[in-house]
């Protein structure tokens, strides 16, 4: 493991209140902000510069693209919107029982899929009409409040309170596939699944992340593990940090990890190595994101309120640039079978 010093440039104009999440673009090096402001934002990270932004009724808990310049916000005034940059429009795609928590867009099934902490997520059809008696096409109820999802071609899993994960075929939803229970013991604070689509990656508030597999046969399952992450040891007691963030590098499927002891680290989930660790950013990290070829990596570097409200430093986006051998994962070394 490798401490790199640097933490990357700062964006200019960062929202005023806390970083719900970040994503970069399938097609350029847009990134798209959501924030406890009420704001959707969108930049070009590259030119550092503001494309647009978008207010909402409440705070905006999670934002994901459709195109380069359009997109679908999940908000805590309960509605989930469509919201065009290039046009300078929004409109209402539908509405959920109580805040929004997630929202993700399949490009395999054309269709937005939101979680709730009403308990259930919703899929909607975008290219109908606008309002949600028009769009939605179905409603899923959930056994807690929606904390996190993620999406892999047809397999969607869904992260709610209680340690729940329910699996989905976005193709027959009437039912999960698979209903599991964490492997960590504490609450569930993201969700996301391998690139290669055979698993995802679960983090908790207990400084943990659990590597998981679809396969439901026992050669799968016994590569299944947990990892202890963003904890420190001082004056003999160990300090434990919510694990709030992951983030999987598009090329390699190394992925990266953020938490509230404000560090960033990578990891090689194959190997069960750390590769990297940026130098400590100046507060927790709320959010991660690689671009999609993997050579840029936003930061949130925003206070997640974990100690309650208490001054803490402002809420800030680092871009930094991704040398391979961050992400890259190492050739296992064996050792010389003897003579």
């Amino acid at each position: 493991m490798t401490l790199v010093p640097s933490i990357g440039r700062e964006l200019s104009k960062p929202p005023s209140d806390g970083i719900s999440n970040l994503r970069f673009s399938n097609s350029s090096d847009h990134l798209l902000v959501s924030s406890w402001d009420k704001s959707v934002r969108l930049y070009d990270a590259n030119a550092d510069s503001m494309r647009g932004e978008f207010k909402h009724g409440g705070a905006v808990l999670d934002c994901c693209f459709h195109d380069d310049s359009s997109g679908f916000s999940a908000s805590a005034d309960h509605k989930v919107r469509r919201i065009d940059f290039s046009a300078g429009k929004e409109d209402i795609l539908g509405m959920h029982d109580e805040p929004v928590r997630c929202v993700e867009y399949s490009y395999a099934a054309g269709q937005v899929i939101t979680g709730s902490w009403d308990r259930t997520i919703k899929c909607w059809d975008p290219r109908a009409a606008s309002g949600p008696e028009r769009s939605q096409i179905g409603t899923y109820k959930q056994p807690e409040r929606v904390n996190s999802l993620s999406l892999v071609g047809n397999h969607l899993v869904v992260a709610t309170a209680g340690r729940h994960v329910n699996i989905y075929d976005l193709r027959n939803m009437s039912q999960p596939e698979q209903r599991r229970e964490s492997s960590l013991k504490y609450q569930t604070r993201c969700v996301r699944c391998y690139p290669n689509g055979t698993g995802y990656a679960l983090s908790s508030v207990e400084g943990r992340v659990s590597m998981e597999f679809f396969d439901l046969s026992e050669a799968a399952q016994a590569k299944k593990y947990a990892f202890k992450c963003h904890r420190k040891s001082e004056d003999g007691r160990d300090i434990v940090y919510p694990v709030n963030a992951i983030a999987f590098h598009p090329i390699y499927g190394t992925f990266a990890t953020g938490g509230c002891d404000g560090f960033v680290n990578v990891w090689d989930g194959n190997n069960k190595k750390r590769l990297y660790q940026y130098s400590k950013y100046p507060t927790s990290i709320a959010a991660l994101s690689f671009s999609r070829d993997g050579g840029l990596l936003a930061i949130a570097s925003s206070y997640t309120f974990e100690e309650g409200d208490k001054p803490h430093e402002p809420d800030t986006i680092f871009v930094r640039n991704v040398n391979e051998i961050e992400v890259k994962p190492k050739p296992k070394v064996y050792p010389n079978p003897p003579a």
